[in-house]
């Protein structure tokens, strides 16, 4: 379908330039002034409500009459009817005569003053402004932030967040995964024009020690920024977005050092106890979504390097691992697909669930990180996310992914995926997230299958500090750990190899701190630190020099600094404003 990667690259680059430059006109159903719902319509200064205006009468005096006790009762009847010109001086006004509203669910119609008043309504998912037709103000601001107004237009980052059927762009992850409502990524964002900017992305400068026989040590930087623009067009919502790593350069092509680690190759040998760099490219691409009724609406993404629908969020966007810079040993059982040259995805979706399918390349990048690999739509997938309330994302997946090994391409793969995502907000400052992941690999020609588990944790509890952990537990083969043929040991000494195939059972338990020591207008820096206790069978024990070897990692973070989700609040005229929890 694609028979050069560097055109379809260069076209790409090219259309996303030019749809920064050309901004489209504003839909007709936007069009509306504001002010033609009550075009032609005056209303006298100083009516009284409920009281039609009344033409002066021009009549004689009438004649002073005697007073009497009974004439004082029907004086004061008359002086509650009063006329118009007479109310001028008898009723206070409007700032003075507050205006009374049935209250309760059980009020019959009433009337007041010739204004008809309806009676409170039950409990809803929604309560509806009256007298500016289409506005709408969500009962639970956390159920949606979506309003309407005839007329109205996008003019601010904050009214551009809020998508079709009301699903924010908070909620996105990688890809076109979700997350809880509750949490949110740290970003940055502003107009540009009609364009909303939005930039993420995160720098470590980290010492990395691992130890053992296995282990090794390294100073580098593990890094990666991100860049979405997004523009009303053509009925619906398009966002064009990049995400570039220089990991190749910073950490090596040889990747860094981490046990139990395994997947990808250099110089055509498979990595083991390191962690692959990540491809410069790390994602290139496009996303459109529109409704097709208020609850319920369509998107199509296609990147030339993207993510599929298989798997959950990958680690680096996930609340509960982005501020922890080692990623899971069962990264190749899970979310290992986030960068693929080749994805098309089309989705379904509501505020509360979205189902995908994906055509994607099922090969792992190759060694080349700063170039695009051949594109292809070899593979398969689908994935159905249920966010059933603000604080939790259920997914669950399948993909066929054919030769994902470039030293096995005979192989294919069979990969489910099951994840478990949970968020709370901490105080004004803070969130707590929360993660618990499952996945499991076929490979063609093997009898059964390997699982992967992962239970991970963070927490940012105020302005300056975070905590976070995980703990994993994998199957991996002696072909993994290129242990299937004789080893030979930094002593000398020779161990003897497995068969290929035979399985291993491996776990690791993390747990990690960073303080935030600088806060800047747009982004934080943190020191941090984080240790690993892995364990392996006995089997594996001499080929590490331990049954439980550790690793260490001690950095300091660059991020932008973590904003509390939008709620919805009052301004001081009555208008509705979205503002956040902190600054």
């Amino acid at each position: 379908m694609f028979s050069s990667s560097r055109l379809i690259a260069s076209g790409f680059g090219l259309a996303l330039a030019l749809s920064f430059a050309i901004a489209e006109k504003p839909l007709a159903a936007q069009a509306t002034p504001q002010d033609t719902a009550h075009k032609g319509t005056k209303m006298p200064v100083n009516m009284p409500m409920g009281k039609k205006p009344q033409k002066k009468k021009t009549t004689a005096k009438p004649a002073t009459t005697k007073k009497s006790a009974a004439g004082k009762s029907k004086a004061k009847t008359v002086k509650e009817s009063a006329p118009v010109g007479a109310a001028r001086k008898q009723v206070p006004s409007r700032k003075e005569q507050p205006m009374a509203m049935p209250m309760g669910a059980d009020s019959a119609h009433r009337e007041m003053g010739g204004m008809k008043m309806q009676p409170a309504p039950a409990k809803t998912d929604s309560m509806r402004m009256g007298g500016m037709p289409g506005m709408q103000m969500p009962a639970n601001p956390t159920d949606s932030a979506h309003m309407a107004m005839p007329g109205m237009k996008h003019h601010s980052a904050e009214d551009m967040m809020i998508g079709p059927v009301g699903v924010s762009m908070e909620r996105m992850g990688s890809g076109t995964t979700w997350i809880p409502d509750d949490v949110t990524l740290p970003s940055r964002r502003r107009m540009l024009g009609d364009w909303m900017l939005m930039a993420h992305g995160f720098v470590f400068a980290q010492y990395d020690k691992q130890s053992g026989e296995r282990g090794n040590d390294q100073f580098g930087s593990l890094n990666w920024g991100m860049l979405m623009a997004t523009h009303d067009f053509a009925g619906g919502r398009f966002q064009a977005r990049t995400m570039l790593s220089l990991d190749p350069l910073t950490v090596t092509k040889h990747g860094y050092p981490l046990l139990l680690q395994t997947g990808e190759t250099y110089k055509g040998q498979p990595l083991h106890d390191r962690q692959h760099p990540h491809d410069f490219w790390m994602e290139l691409g496009a996303l459109y979504q529109r409704e097709i009724n208020k609850g319920l609406a369509w998107s199509f993404y296609a990147a030339p390097s993207g993510e599929p629908a298989l798997g959950p969020v990958a680690f680096m966007h996930r609340p509960s691992a982005m501020d922890n810079p080692a990623a899971p040993l069962t990264h190749h059982w899970q979310d290992a697909t986030h960068v693929s040259f080749g994805v098309l995805t089309a989705g379904l979706y509501s505020r509360r669930w979205q189902l995908e399918g994906s055509v994607f390349n099922g090969r792992e990048p190759d060694e080349s990180r700063w170039n695009f690999d051949p594109i292809k739509l070899d593979s398969y997938s689908g994935r159905l996310t249920v966010n059933p309330t603000d604080h939790w994302s259920l997914a669950g997946g399948y993909g066929y992914l054919k030769s994902p090994e470039s030293l096995n391409p005979a192989e294919s793969m069979h990969r489910i995926t099951a994840s478990v995502l949970h968020g709370a907000r901490l105080g004004a400052d803070g969130q707590w997230a929360s993660a618990v992941i499952w996945g499991v690999n076929k490979h063609s020609g093997q009898p059964s299958w390997s699982n992967g588990f992962l239970a991970e944790s963070e927490a940012i509890l105020d302005k300056h500090n975070t905590l976070f952990g995980r703990t994993e537990l994998v199957q991996k083969s002696a072909a993994d750990f290129v242990v299937d043929n004789p080893v030979v040991l930094r002593s000398g000494a020779v161990l003897p190899g497995f068969p290929a195939s035979q399985e291993f059972k491996v776990g690791a338990l993390q747990l990690g701190y960073v303080r935030e020591l600088a806060r800047m207008h747009w982004a934080t820096i943190g020191l941090g630190a984080a240790g690993t206790l892995n364990f392996v069978p006995a089997s594996l024990e001499p080929y590490y020099g331990s049954r439980n070897p550790a690793g260490t990692f001690v950095f300091v973070r660059l991020r932008p600094f973590h904003l509390a989700r939008p709620t919805m609040r009052m301004n001081d005229v009555g208008g509705i404003q979205l503002k956040r929890d902190h600054d």
